[in-house]
């Protein structure tokens, strides 16, 4: 008596299945980071070109397999249980601005309005959308470790901020405890608005002439021929 294929079969197309989710993962990490360092490491006169069409397939990246602003960590779940991290921030922020004026660090903010203040904080939270909804769950399926993904998260992240060598540290500081924070949370929100308050404590807390007004990639590298 020939025994059924069918239960070979069943496990072997699971096998396929997971096999391309984890092409897919791997090529939406690659494809999204490359986009992402390209615009950063391109002359201003083409990040202005290059700039919309990057977040447009960033955010299709960051739309794909996901259901609801829950999902997107955009929702309620998680919300309250994360707003601790927002007075850990302030505090954080404080003691660090008291201790640069210690050592006579602490200086103004360059463009100091509204309007760019503003814009920083909105672009802080969608790197955090970017960070824990593109990038780290993907990197779960990838790695099959939360602590691995984290690691590698974060160290994309600080990537990101070369040749930077200051913003780099502390980035990679910021991305491992947002990342572990978002695997408990799963809401980007309190991240986002930590982020922006604690960007805008450094570029006070840190001199100019170590951060290049917080520019990353030819931005930093042109700072000195385009400041006044």
């Amino acid at each position: 008596m020939t025994a059924s294929p069918f239960p070979l079969s069943q496990p072997l197309a699971v096998t396929g299945m997971r096999a391309r989710s984890r092409s897919r993962d791997l090529l939406e990490v690659v494809v999204g980071f490359g986009l992402i360092v390209g615009v950063i490491w391109s002359p201003e006169h083409l990040q202005k070109i290059l700039t919309p069409f990057v977040f447009v397939i960033t955010f299709a990246l960051v739309l794909t397999r996901r259901r609801g602003y829950d999902d997107l960590g955009l929702g309620r779940r998680g919300l309250v249980e994360s707003l601790w991290i927002l007075p850990a921030a302030i505090g954080l922020a404080l003691v660090s601005m008291w201790v640069a004026a210690k050592f006579g660090l602490l200086h103004p903010l360059y463009q100091a309005d509204f309007r760019h203040i503003a814009g920083y904080v909105l672009w802080t939270i969608y790197q955090q959308l970017l960070l824990q909804v593109l990038f780290v769950p993907r990197l779960r399926r990838l790695l099959l470790n939360d602590g691995a993904a984290v690691s590698v998260a974060g160290a994309l992240f600080a990537a990101a901020h070369l040749p930077n060598l200051t913003l780099t540290a502390a980035t990679l500081i910021w991305g491992l405890a947002s990342c572990s924070a978002f695997l408990r949370y799963r809401n980007v929100w309190a991240l986002g608005l930590a982020q922006g308050l604690l960007g805008l404590c450094f570029s006070i807390c840190v001199p100019d002439a170590l951060h290049h007004h917080l520019r990353v990639g030819l931005g930093y590298l042109h700072y000195h021929s385009t400041a006044r």
